[in-house]
Protein backbone atom coordinates (compact mmCIF):
# COMPACT_ATOMS: atom_id res chain seq x y z
CA UNK A 1 0.00 0.00 0.00
CA UNK A 2 2.89 2.37 0.88
CA UNK A 3 4.06 2.04 -3.13
CA UNK A 4 0.19 3.53 -3.91
CA UNK A 5 0.66 5.87 -1.79
CA UNK A 6 3.90 7.45 -3.09
CA UNK A 7 2.08 7.68 -6.52
CA UNK A 8 -0.62 9.54 -5.06
CA UNK A 9 1.46 11.84 -3.63
CA UNK A 10 3.74 12.51 -6.15
CA UNK A 11 0.65 13.09 -8.63
CA UNK A 12 -0.57 16.06 -6.37
CA UNK A 13 2.95 17.29 -6.04
CA UNK A 14 3.15 17.56 -9.97
CA UNK A 15 -0.52 18.01 -10.42
CA UNK A 16 0.20 22.09 -11.14
CA UNK A 17 3.17 21.41 -13.39
CA UNK A 18 1.60 19.46 -16.11
CA UNK A 19 0.22 20.18 -19.41
CA UNK A 20 -3.68 20.46 -19.16
CA UNK A 21 -4.26 17.54 -22.14
CA UNK A 22 -1.58 14.46 -20.96
CA UNK A 23 -0.18 11.96 -23.34
CA UNK A 24 -1.78 8.55 -21.75
CA UNK A 25 -1.56 6.32 -24.79
CA UNK A 26 1.32 4.69 -26.73
CA UNK A 27 1.29 2.62 -29.27
CA UNK A 28 3.54 -0.37 -31.14
CA UNK A 29 6.66 1.50 -31.86
CA UNK A 30 6.70 3.77 -28.56
CA UNK A 31 4.72 6.84 -30.52
CA UNK A 32 2.03 8.76 -28.43
CA UNK A 33 -1.35 7.86 -29.99
CA UNK A 34 -3.68 8.75 -27.39
CA UNK A 35 -4.26 11.83 -24.64
CA UNK A 36 -6.37 12.68 -21.98
CA UNK A 37 -7.40 15.62 -19.44
CA UNK A 38 -4.71 16.33 -16.93
CA UNK A 39 -6.96 15.20 -13.77
CA UNK A 40 -7.46 11.46 -15.28
CA UNK A 41 -3.78 11.24 -16.50
CA UNK A 42 -2.17 11.93 -13.40
CA UNK A 43 -4.89 9.88 -11.02
CA UNK A 44 -6.46 7.40 -12.89
CA UNK A 45 -3.01 5.16 -12.79
CA UNK A 46 -3.67 5.37 -8.41
CA UNK A 47 -7.19 4.71 -8.53
CA UNK A 48 -6.45 1.63 -10.87
CA UNK A 49 -3.86 0.89 -8.58
CA UNK A 50 -5.82 1.08 -5.18
CA UNK A 51 -8.83 -1.03 -6.96
CA UNK A 52 -6.12 -3.68 -8.05
CA UNK A 53 -5.01 -3.95 -4.48
CA UNK A 54 -8.47 -4.52 -2.80
CA UNK A 55 -8.83 -7.11 -5.93
CA UNK A 56 -5.52 -8.87 -5.01
CA UNK A 57 -5.74 -8.53 -1.15
CA UNK A 58 -9.42 -10.54 -1.00
CA UNK A 59 -8.36 -12.88 -3.49
CA UNK A 60 -6.40 -14.95 -1.06
CA UNK A 61 -9.17 -14.66 1.29
CA UNK A 62 -12.31 -16.00 -0.53
CA UNK A 63 -10.64 -18.59 -2.31
CA UNK A 64 -12.70 -21.91 -1.61
CA UNK A 65 -8.70 -23.32 -1.12
CA UNK A 66 -7.68 -20.26 0.69
CA UNK A 67 -5.51 -22.70 2.53
CA UNK A 68 -3.78 -23.95 -0.12
CA UNK A 69 -2.83 -20.20 -1.55
CA UNK A 70 -1.10 -19.67 2.12
CA UNK A 71 1.41 -22.39 0.91
CA UNK A 72 2.58 -19.89 -1.62
CA UNK A 73 1.86 -16.96 -0.30
CA UNK A 74 4.94 -15.48 0.16
CA UNK A 75 5.36 -15.79 -3.41
CA UNK A 76 2.25 -13.92 -3.53
CA UNK A 77 2.68 -11.36 -1.75
CA UNK A 78 6.28 -10.90 -3.45
CA UNK A 79 4.29 -11.22 -6.68
CA UNK A 80 1.73 -8.26 -5.48
CA UNK A 81 4.81 -5.42 -4.38
CA UNK A 82 6.41 -6.16 -7.58
CA UNK A 83 3.36 -5.71 -9.56
CA UNK A 84 2.69 -2.78 -8.70
CA UNK A 85 6.17 -1.23 -8.77
CA UNK A 86 5.88 -2.18 -12.61
CA UNK A 87 2.58 0.20 -12.00
CA UNK A 88 4.49 2.90 -10.32
CA UNK A 89 7.28 2.90 -12.76
CA UNK A 90 4.85 3.02 -15.65
CA UNK A 91 3.25 5.64 -13.67
CA UNK A 92 6.31 7.79 -13.67
CA UNK A 93 7.33 6.81 -17.55
CA UNK A 94 3.90 8.69 -18.76
CA UNK A 95 4.54 11.71 -15.94
CA UNK A 96 8.40 12.09 -17.43
CA UNK A 97 7.22 12.14 -20.60
CA UNK A 98 4.35 14.50 -20.15
CA UNK A 99 7.42 17.10 -18.40
CA UNK A 100 8.86 16.96 -22.68
CA UNK A 101 11.21 14.14 -22.43
CA UNK A 102 10.10 11.94 -24.85
CA UNK A 103 11.98 8.55 -25.63
CA UNK A 104 10.51 5.32 -26.42
CA UNK A 105 7.73 4.20 -24.19
CA UNK A 106 8.16 0.49 -25.99
CA UNK A 107 11.59 0.02 -24.88
CA UNK A 108 11.69 1.62 -21.72
CA UNK A 109 8.86 -0.94 -20.57
CA UNK A 110 10.73 -3.89 -22.14
CA UNK A 111 12.65 -5.05 -18.53
CA UNK A 112 9.79 -4.27 -16.41
CA UNK A 113 7.52 -6.25 -18.36
CA UNK A 114 11.16 -9.22 -18.07
CA UNK A 115 10.65 -8.56 -14.12
CA UNK A 116 6.88 -8.94 -13.79
CA UNK A 117 6.78 -11.90 -16.09
CA UNK A 118 10.11 -13.23 -14.19
CA UNK A 119 7.62 -12.78 -10.92
CA UNK A 120 4.80 -14.84 -12.73
CA UNK A 121 7.07 -17.37 -13.10
CA UNK A 122 8.20 -17.90 -9.86
CA UNK A 123 4.51 -17.44 -8.24
CA UNK A 124 3.13 -19.96 -10.62
CA UNK A 125 6.29 -22.55 -10.06
CA UNK A 126 5.30 -22.18 -6.63
CA UNK A 127 1.29 -22.51 -6.60
CA UNK A 128 -0.79 -25.09 -5.16
CA UNK A 129 -4.01 -25.81 -6.14
CA UNK A 130 -6.75 -23.45 -5.87
CA UNK A 131 -9.03 -21.64 -7.86
CA UNK A 132 -8.02 -18.34 -8.28
CA UNK A 133 -4.12 -17.99 -8.90
CA UNK A 134 -2.24 -19.75 -11.37
CA UNK A 135 -3.05 -21.77 -14.58
CA UNK A 136 -6.82 -22.38 -14.42
CA UNK A 137 -7.80 -24.86 -17.16
CA UNK A 138 -10.71 -27.69 -16.96
CA UNK A 139 -7.89 -29.99 -16.81
CA UNK A 140 -5.29 -28.81 -13.83
CA UNK A 141 -8.17 -27.91 -11.49
CA UNK A 142 -9.38 -31.47 -11.89
CA UNK A 143 -6.39 -33.54 -11.22
CA UNK A 144 -3.57 -32.22 -8.91
CA UNK A 145 -1.04 -34.28 -10.92
CA UNK A 146 -1.57 -32.34 -13.78
CA UNK A 147 -1.55 -29.06 -11.76
CA UNK A 148 1.74 -29.37 -10.81
CA UNK A 149 3.32 -30.68 -14.12
CA UNK A 150 1.66 -27.65 -15.77
CA UNK A 151 2.60 -25.36 -13.11
CA UNK A 152 6.19 -26.59 -13.15
CA UNK A 153 6.59 -26.51 -16.74
CA UNK A 154 4.59 -23.22 -16.98
CA UNK A 155 6.54 -21.32 -14.31
CA UNK A 156 9.75 -22.52 -16.44
CA UNK A 157 8.55 -20.60 -19.53
CA UNK A 158 7.25 -17.52 -17.65
CA UNK A 159 10.89 -17.19 -16.53
CA UNK A 160 12.69 -18.06 -20.43
CA UNK A 161 9.46 -15.11 -21.51
CA UNK A 162 10.28 -12.59 -18.82
CA UNK A 163 14.32 -12.66 -20.41
CA UNK A 164 13.00 -12.53 -23.60
CA UNK A 165 10.44 -9.33 -23.14
CA UNK A 166 13.78 -7.51 -21.33
CA UNK A 167 15.66 -7.66 -24.60
CA UNK A 168 13.06 -5.58 -26.08
CA UNK A 169 15.18 -3.01 -24.50
CA UNK A 170 18.32 -3.53 -26.60
CA UNK A 171 16.26 -4.80 -29.58
CA UNK A 172 13.62 -1.86 -29.63
CA UNK A 173 12.35 -2.12 -33.37
CA UNK A 174 11.01 -5.99 -31.76
CA UNK A 175 10.09 -4.96 -28.32
CA UNK A 176 6.48 -5.08 -28.64
CA UNK A 177 6.99 -8.67 -29.88
CA UNK A 178 9.21 -9.76 -27.72
CA UNK A 179 7.03 -8.78 -24.68
CA UNK A 180 3.88 -10.18 -26.28
CA UNK A 181 4.88 -13.56 -28.54
CA UNK A 182 6.50 -15.53 -25.81
CA UNK A 183 3.64 -14.67 -23.11
CA UNK A 184 1.10 -16.09 -25.77
CA UNK A 185 3.00 -19.19 -26.90
CA UNK A 186 3.16 -19.85 -22.67
CA UNK A 187 -0.40 -19.02 -22.19
CA UNK A 188 -1.60 -21.49 -25.36
CA UNK A 189 1.00 -24.15 -24.42
CA UNK A 190 0.11 -24.76 -21.02
CA UNK A 191 -3.52 -25.08 -22.05
CA UNK A 192 -2.32 -27.76 -24.45
CA UNK A 193 0.14 -29.28 -22.05
CA UNK A 194 -2.33 -29.66 -19.23
CA UNK A 195 -5.00 -31.44 -21.78
CA UNK A 196 -2.59 -33.91 -23.02
CA UNK A 197 -1.35 -34.71 -19.59
CA UNK A 198 -4.99 -34.71 -18.22
CA UNK A 199 -5.58 -37.32 -21.44
CA UNK A 200 -2.62 -39.47 -20.28
CA UNK A 201 -3.60 -39.97 -16.64
CA UNK A 202 -7.35 -40.51 -17.92
CA UNK A 203 -6.06 -43.49 -20.32
CA UNK A 204 -4.16 -45.16 -17.20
Amino acid sequence: MAIILASVVLGIYVYPLLPEKMASHWGAEGEVNGYMPKFWGVFLMPMISVALFALLAVVPRVDPKKKNIEKFRKYYDIFMVLFFVFLNYLYALTLIWNFGVQFNMTQMLAPAFGMLFYAVGVMVGHADTNWSIGIRTPWTLSNETVWKKTHAIGGRMFKYSAVIAACGFVLPDYAILLMIVPVIFTALFTVVYSYVEYTKISRK
